[in-house]
């Protein structure tokens, strides 16, 4: 007998831009190669998408769009339980696939034995907040990331954090609110790219209040943008709003003036982006590429990163030639696009519809 206390149709997603999750496909490319060249090259001049770390403030503000548009008309009468069910349905998979793969480097890689320093109690630990989400910055040897077996969770931690304040709050706060906090973060972006030279932070204990700033602006900039209606028709199309995306990430790195530049670039473009990729429209000749690049971007944001540390250790130890490094690179990249697609198609979708239909099994009974 259905439950006339819900309604299962507000567990129906609603159409999605499809530019929109073309191009966080390849933002998320970009944070792999941005990754593998920093690991290479200290000096952020020298390196050609050296702004490539700004796709995680991308992702942020596309979030924030994202849930305001599809959750906005229902979230109210879902109610909490059920909106923190589908939002772990959708990411917590991924978190738990990419703490395995972590944890799995982190006995096995062949250039370091982080094992037997730290022993199985901390590994144990390491696991354990990784898996539920707990920042736990106690690996010196790898920076004091917060989550030490796969750093990227950092912003899935700030995602998680948004996810929440937006359920509980944000839902209904009004667009002069939105605009005032998204004022007062953008504030705080300007004041820690100034101190700091870069908007970089927020990924270890040092700079883990950066995580907050970004989060706070781009996220509630993202729903501004949906619930003020800024959405700018074009023809651009998949390849042109794309092109724009990339404007961004090759910004040369300098570092006499990337303090300014970054928080222009999260404040006033990545805003723009998002409304005129909503409004682009796609041609059904890229319909293919356009649906892989979104579907796999998730999974190839959480999945890479273990593989980072052994790649970094690796460059260490036996200090590859770059020329040497111009063919290890490329393939890598092409291995970790084809691990996350494996996951995606027999971990992540599978156990996501399977989750999915066993709550709205329960919610009609």
């Amino acid at each position: 007998m259905q439950d006339t206390t819900f309604n299962p149709k507000l567990l129906k997603t609603r159409p999605h831009f499809e530019i929109l999750n073309g191009m966080r496909g390849l933002a998320a490319l970009v944070i792999v190669v941005f990754h593998f060249m920093e690991i290479i090259i200290s000096d952020f001049s020298r390196i050609h998408i050296a702004h490539g770390f700004l796709a995680v403030d991308f992702f942020f503000v596309l979030s924030g769009f994202v849930i305001a548009y599809a959750y906005d008309n229902r979230v109210a009468d879902m109610g909490l339980k059920t909106f923190v069910k589908l939002r772990l349905i959708r990411l917590q998979p991924l978190v738990v696939v990419g703490s395995i793969l972590g944890l799995f480097t982190f006995f096995f890689d062949p250039y370091s034995n982080l094992y037997g320093v730290y022993g199985f109690g901390q590994t144990a630990m390491l696991f354990i907040t990784s898996l539920f989400m707990i920042p736990y910055p106690v690996v010196s040897e790898r920076y004091f990331n917060l989550f030490n077996l796969n750093a990227p969770s950092w912003s899935l931690f700030w995602e998680y954090v948004a996810n929440l304040a937006y359920a509980t709050i944000l839902f209904r706060a009004s667009k002069k609110i939105l605009a005032t906090v998204s004022l007062i973060a953008a504030a705080a972006l300007f004041y820690i790219s100034w101190q700091y030279g870069n908007l970089l932070g927020g990924w270890n204990d040092e700079t883990f209040l950066h995580g907050f700033a970004r989060i706070s602006f781009s996220f509630t900039m993202g729903m501004l943008v949906h619930r003020s209606g800024w959405i700018i028709k074009n023809r651009l199309g998949l390849i042109g709003m794309c092109a724009l995306l990339m404007l961004a990430f090759l910004t040369p790195y300098n570092e006499q003036w990337s303090w300014l530049v970054e928080p222009l670039i999260v404040v006033f473009y990545f805003p723009l982006l998002v409304s005129l990729g909503a409004g682009a429209s796609l041609s059904s000749k890229l319909h293919k590429i356009n649906k892989l690049s979104g579907d796999i971007s998730y999974p190839l944001y959480m999945t890479h990163y273990p593989f980072m540390w052994v790649f970094a250790n690796y460059v260490v130890a036996e200090q590859p030639s770059m020329s040497t490094l111009a063919w290890v690179i490329p393939i890598s990249t092409i291995l970790l696009v084809a691990l996350a697609y494996v996951v995606m198609e027999t971990i992540d979708t599978p156990i996501r519809s399977y989750l999915k239909t066993q709550l709205k099994t329960k919610v009609i009974k």
